[in-house]
């Protein structure tokens, strides 16, 4: 039998007290040959306990070696980690999540059965309290968020998948991850992936699940954080954006232009903002319709009107910030060196 790929897994933190244990415990107890694996987890200076917890796993267990980076950024991490794995494969694990046994497993066989240049599973959210669970929900739904590996039922072609599965090769030909995007760092290494004629694919075979955030205010800086980040995202690469991209920022300056046109322009402030109330009309029926107790449908339908109005909020004050950005020749991001060669 033919010896399985080293994968090499990778997983950027900082301040992960509650929940890197978990995470770290669901990979190392993964089927996949003990020896074939490796598990990288950089630290973004935490000051929390995660280093100590970390610490403590690594004693008793040697395939799990913990980097720094300073920058404090997922993609620094990323890179950082990329730099030092020894792997065929690289795996990328977010902190908040914990991997069915056969995760991994099934990441290599579906690379190598499909050829694909970057594979991975549905995003499936755990909730955790009444807020935890609204947030859950609307994550999971179309009308939520709509990217297809947060409901995808089958194996199919994607834009990007959550986390992500990559043969070595293909960092050193598409590139690492662009450090000037604090966000949507995936999707838009996705975006070159396919843009040199890769495959991303998404398969519910690759089981995990991620702890979303519990309250409202730490889930309107997230996605606040993905709308303003996306402008970047927008400016490097124009075409990765689709019609779904465009929705929230409409909706956020159409209420903003339609209650400033009230007082001179009646007529189309009324327009606008009827056209802002078929959204809630809509908003409601979709938390409604997903059923449970009145208080239940409320915090559903805070949930997604959280997610859409804090995108569109920030993807229009990214606009603004990064104004500058549109007269600037880009940086392109630097590719993985090939094994036995040093980069300058």
């Amino acid at each position: 039998m033919a010896e399985k790929p080293f994968v090499s897994v990778i997983v950027p933190m900082r301040n992960e007290e509650d929940w890197i244990g978990r995470c770290v415990g669901s990979i190392l107890a993964q089927d996949y040959p003990h020896g074939r694996m490796e598990l990288i987890v950089v630290d973004g200076i935490s000051d929390d306990r995660s280093p100590e917890i970390l610490t403590g796993i690594a004693e008793r267990d040697t395939r799990l070696r913990v980097l720094s980076n300073p920058a404090r950024i997922v993609p620094s991490s990323l890179n950082l980690a990329l730099a030092e794995a020894c792997g065929d494969i690289i795996a990328r694990i977010d902190a908040h999540t914990v991997l069915d046994p056969d995760f991994l497993s099934v990441g290599v066989e579906l690379l190598s059965r499909t050829g694909a240049d970057n594979v991975g599973g549905p995003m499936v959210s755990l909730g955790g309290g009444p807020v935890g669970d609204a947030i859950a929900e609307a994550m999971a739904s179309r009308f939520g968020i709509g990217a297809a590996f947060h409901f995808a039922t089958e194996e199919q072609e994607c834009d990007t998948v959550y986390m992500g599965m990559w043969p070595r090769r293909v960092f050193e030909t598409v590139g690492l991850f662009d450090e000037q995007l604090v966000r949507n760092q995936d999707d838009e290494h996705s975006y070159r992936i396919r843009k040199a004629g890769g495959r991303v694919i998404v398969t519910p075979a690759m089981r995990s699940r991620y702890q979303n955030r519990q309250s409202w205010k730490p889930l309107l800086k997230q996605f606040f954080q993905y709308g303003f980040w996306k402008v970047r995202v927008l400016q490097k690469h124009p075409a990765q954006m689709s019609v779904r991209h465009f929705v929230p920022p409409i909706l956020v300056s159409g209420l903003v232009v339609g209650l400033g046109l009230s007082l001179w322009f009646p007529w189309i402030s009324a327009l606008i903002l009827g056209a802002y109330m078929a959204y809630l009309v809509g908003l409601v029926a979709v938390a409604v319709y997903a059923g449970g107790a009145p208080a239940a449908v409320a915090r559903r339908f805070v949930a997604m009107l959280i997610i859409h109005h804090a995108w569109g909020t920030g993807f229009l004050l990214g606009l603004g910030r990064f104004a500058a950005n549109w007269l600037r020749a880009e940086d392109r991001p630097a590719k993985l060196a090939p094994r036995g060669i040093v980069s300058p």
